[in-house]
C-alpha cells in the first residue's frame, strides 16, 4: 500500500505522540495526523480514514478534515492568493492552500483568474509528489455537464469561463438553484463586449440550444435592445469628439471597430443605421458625424 497525497485511506493508529498528534501506518511508513487535523475520535491500535496531503513544510501529512477536492475529482475553487512567479492559490478547504500553476493558465496575463473569481480544476502531482491544481478541460467537465433545456432560449443565465480562447470564450452554464456543473456553453467572440478571464462570471443570454445539449450564449442583449444601447454608445462617443466627428463608418473594417467600440461589425452598422434613420448623424468620405438641430447636411 503506498501513501498517495491526495487520497482517502484507512491506516492503523500506530501510537499517540504528545504534542504532535498520532502516527498513523500502513505498515511500511509512518505519517502524522495532528491534533488540530482530528474531527473524531482516534484510538491507538485502531484504524482510521484520513486524507493525505503535504502540510506547510512539504510533509506528508494526515487529515480527518473532508477537503473539497480528491484526485480524479473536480471542483469550483476560490482563487485567495496570487504568488507573482508561482500562480494562483485556491482554497481547498485544508489548512494549506492549493497551487494552481500558471503553466495551467492563460498566457495572456489579462485572462488569467483575479482575488475572488472561482475555477474548474482537477487535482494532480507535481515532479515531487505535492499536490496542484490543473485547469478542468471540456473531457472531465463533460462528464458531470448536464443538458440545457430548450425552455433556456432567450433566458439570461450565470456562467463561469473555464477555457477563454481568442475565437470564443467556454463557460459553464449554472442552472437555477443548482450549485456546481450546469451546461457546457461558447460565447462567440463576436458575441462579447470585451475579453473574459479564466475563473470569471458573466452574465450570458441564451441564444441556441443545441441538439446534444450545449448553448450558443451572448453577452448582448436581444438585438432591439442592443442596438438602442450600441446607438447610445456610439452619440455618447460623438459628443466628446471634436467637431462631433469620428473616423468610422459603416465601411470601417471589423476589428477597428471591435477594438474601438467592443461591437461587431453587424451590430455597429444596425447602431448607425438607427441613428442616421432618426436624423441624428451624417456620414461623408467614411466619416461619421453629429447634426445640428436643423441642419439637414452635417457635417458640422
Amino acid at each position: 500500500m503506498t501513501l498517495r497525497a491526495g487520497t482517502y485511506m484507512e491506516l492503523q493508529v500506530a501510537r499517540e505522540v504528545a504534542p504532535y498528534g498520532f502516527f498513523l501506518t500502513d505498515g511500511e511508513r509512518d505519517v502524522l495526523l495532528p491534533y488540530a487535523e482530528k474531527t473524531g475520535e482516534v484510538t491507538v491500535g485502531g484504524t482510521v480514514v484520513v486524507y493525505l496531503f503535504y502540510d506547510t513544510q512539504d510533509r506528508m501529512a494526515a487529515t480527518m478534515r473532508r477537503p473539497r477536492l480528491a484526485l480524479g475529482e473536480v471542483a469550483l475553487l476560490e482563487v485567495v492568493d496570487i504568488h507573482p512567479r508561482f500562480g494562483s492559490f485556491l482554497d481547498m478547504g485544508l489548512g494549506r492552500n492549493l497551487l494552481f500553476p500558471y503553466r495551467e493558465q492563460p498566457e495572456l496575463t489579462e485572462l488569467r483568474p483575479v482575488v475572488g473569481d472561482r475555477v474548474y480544476v482537477v487535482l494532480g502531482h507535481d515532479r515531487q509528489g505535492r499536490l496542484v491544481a490543473r485547469a478542468a478541460g471540456e473531457e472531465e467537465l463533460a462528464a458531470h455537464a448536464v443538458r440545457a433545456p430548450e425552455s433556456w432560449k432567450n433566458e439570461w443565465k450565470k456562467a463561469r469561463v473555464y477555457k477563454p480562447l481568442q475565437m470564443g470564450t467556454f463557460v459553464i452554464v449554472e442552472p437555477e438553484g443548482a450549485l456546481g456543473f450546469g451546461a457546457i456553453g461558447l460565447i462567440h467572440a463576436s458575441e462579447r463586449t470585451g475579453l473574459l478571464r479564466m475563473g470569471e462570471e458573466v452574465d450570458v443570454r441564451v441564444t441556441l440550444v443545441r441538439e446534444d445539449g450545449r448553448v450558443n450564449l451572448s453577452v448582448r442583449p436581444i438585438k432591439e435592445v442592443g442596438r438602442e444601447e450600441d446607438a447610445e454608445r456610439i452619440l455618447a462617443f460623438l459628443r466628446e469628439r471634436p467637431n462631433g466627428a469620428m473616423p468610422y463608418s459603416d465601411k470601417t473594417p471589423a476589428d477597428m471597430i471591435e477594438k474601438r467600440f467592443q461591437l461587431s461589425k453587424g451590430a455597429f452598422k444596425r447602431a448607425l443605421g438607427k441613428l442616421m434613420k432618426e436624423g441624428l448623424i451624417t456620414q461623408k468620405e467614411n466619416w461619421t458625424y453629429l447634426k445640428e438641430p436643423g441642419d439637414p447636411e452635417g457635417p458640422r
